[in-house]
């Protein structure tokens, strides 16, 4: 009989140079991990949960205001959904600390002029959202991103942006951005798996609000 050649363990990506592979492409290349993180990431685990304690911890360790946006932050509001990344919001001043005390020291940025970071330690990327722009095309219009200090809503322990706002931002990014359906979906999930009450519209911009009256309308029409 020929020597038996023993096939290398496949069951978690492979990390090359300082670190690890990009989360989403680990996720792409191994359908056992992307299963097992998915399984951990509905249990509050796994790797995009722990960067969200390790980028916050170092935030507050900085005195930098921010809150959780996107998908982690529908997480801790109760609808919850698996994402690959996680989403902050902070200030232009701020950015610019940030990239002066962590890039390089646990976070890296994906490339030179990126205004991001990726963790080194399990290749999640975090995405900065900036005070004063604006969603969807980037254009001025009446919902722009808010000062993270006055929309913080503490949510298990995490620093989460408001409901109300959350959804702001999502309804404007659908109504002037391209492609941007998924935004209108979360809403409708939110609408659904909260129980928003048509009243909730009041809580919102008048440029937005109509667009939630409709679809909380098209929901409801059963």
């Amino acid at each position: 009989m020929g020597r038996i050649v023993t096939a290398p363990d496949v069951s978690l990506p492979q990390v090359a140079g300082p670190a690890a592979l990009p989360f989403e492409q680990q996720l792409s290349a191994n359908g056992k991990f992307a299963m097992s993180e998915a399984t951990k990431y509905f249990g509050e685990k796994g790797s995009v949960h722990e960067t969200v304690q390790r980028i916050s911890r170092r935030l507050d360790e900085l005195g930098i205001p921010f809150v959780v946006v996107g998908g982690i932050a529908m997480f801790h509001h109760g609808f919850r959904r698996f994402t690959e990344d996680v989403d902050l919001l902070v200030t232009a001043e701020d950015l610019v600390r940030i990239h002066e005390h962590l890039d390089g020291l646990g976070f890296v940025r994906p490339f030179s002029t990126s205004k991001n970071l990726r963790d080194t330690l399990n290749g999640v990327q975090i995405e900065f959202l900036i005070t004063g722009e604006f969603p969807g095309d980037g254009k001025p219009k009446p919902v722009a991103f808010p000062h993270p200090q006055h929309v913080c809503e503490i949510r298990d322990g995490i620093k989460v942006l408001q409901l109300p706002r959350l959804i702001e931002l999502k309804l404007a990014s659908y109504m002037t951005g391209k492609a941007r359906s998924k935004d209108l979906g979360d809403v409708e999930e939110l609408i659904r798996t909260l129980n928003l009450s048509r009243d909730f519209a009041a809580q919102l911009n008048p440029y937005v609000a109509p667009l939630f009256l409709e679809k909380w309308d098209e929901i409801h029409s059963d």
